[in-house]
C-alpha cells in the first residue's frame, strides 16, 4: 500500500488544503492519504492557534475523499517534530510505503525543520505548488541539498518507489486561500 503523508497545523483547514490532498492522490497513484493534525507548530507561534478537537473536526469535514484519512498522530506519539512522528509511524507501518506530502510554501523553510535531511533521507518527498511558491523551490536549500535526487514530475507515480532521497515537484490547480489570511479575515 502507498500512503501520502500531509501534515500541517490546518488552522482552519481551507479547500486549498484538500486540493493539495487531491493533487497528491492523482498524481502520485496515492492508495490513501493520511491527513495530520499537529497540535502545534515549533517554528509558529500557537497564540491563536485553534483547538486540535476543532481543527480535526474542520479537517473532516473538508476531506470529502473516502482515501483520506483525518488523523492526530503527533499528539498520539507525544511528538511535535515532524522527524519523530514519521520515524514512529514507519516503525508502525512496516508493509506500507510512505510519501511526505507538502506544500511548496512550506519548501522555502524546510531546511529550518529538526533533523530536515534525515526525512529526506528516509521519505520521498511530494512537494505540491502553492501560489507564490512555484519559483521558490528552485532556491530552497533542500532543492539546493538534493537537486540530484529531483525525480521529473512526469514520473511523479514512481516516487512511492523510489528509495529515499527522491522527490518531486507537482504543478496543478492552485488555490490562493490561506490559514493565515483566513484568520485575518476573521480578526484573529
Amino acid at each position: 500500500m502507498l500512503v501520502g503523508l500531509f501534515g500541517g497545523s490546518f488552522n482552519p483547514p481551507h479547500e486549498g488544503h484538500r486540493l493539495v490532498a487531491k493533487i497528491a492522490i492523482r498524481s502520485l497513484g496515492l492508495d490513501q492519504l493520511w491527513w495530520m493534525v499537529t497540535p502545534g507548530n515549533p517554528l509558529k507561534s500557537n497564540r491563536y492557534l485553534a483547538p486540535l478537537a476543532k481543527r480535526i473536526a474542520l479537517s473532516e469535514e473538508i476531506a470529502d475523499d473516502p482515501r483520506i484519512r483525518v488523523t492526530a498522530f503527533e499528539k498520539t506519539l507525544g511528538s511535535t517534530y515532524t522527524a519523530q512522528v514519521l520515524e514512529r509511524i514507519r516503525a508502525r507501518n512496516k508493509r506500507v510505503r510512505f510519501v511526505w506530502i507538502m506544500g511548496a510554501d512550506n519548501l522555502r523553510d524546510f531546511h529550518r525543520w529538526q533533523d530536515w535531511q534525515k526525512i529526506a533521507r528516509t521519505f520521498p518527498i511530494a512537494v505540491v505548488d502553492r501560489p507564490g511558491a512555484t519559483l521558490s523551490f528552485l532556491s530552497s536549500v533542500m532543492a539546493k541539498t538534493f537537486d540530484y535526487a529531483r525525480i521529473d514530475e512526469h514520473d511523479a507515480r514512481t516516487l512511492g518507489k523510489a528509495r529515499a532521497p527522491a522527490w518531486t515537484f507537482i504543478h496543478g490547480p492552485r488555490s490562493i486561500l490561506s490559514s493565515t489570511a483566513i484568520r485575518r479575515m476573521n480578526g484573529i
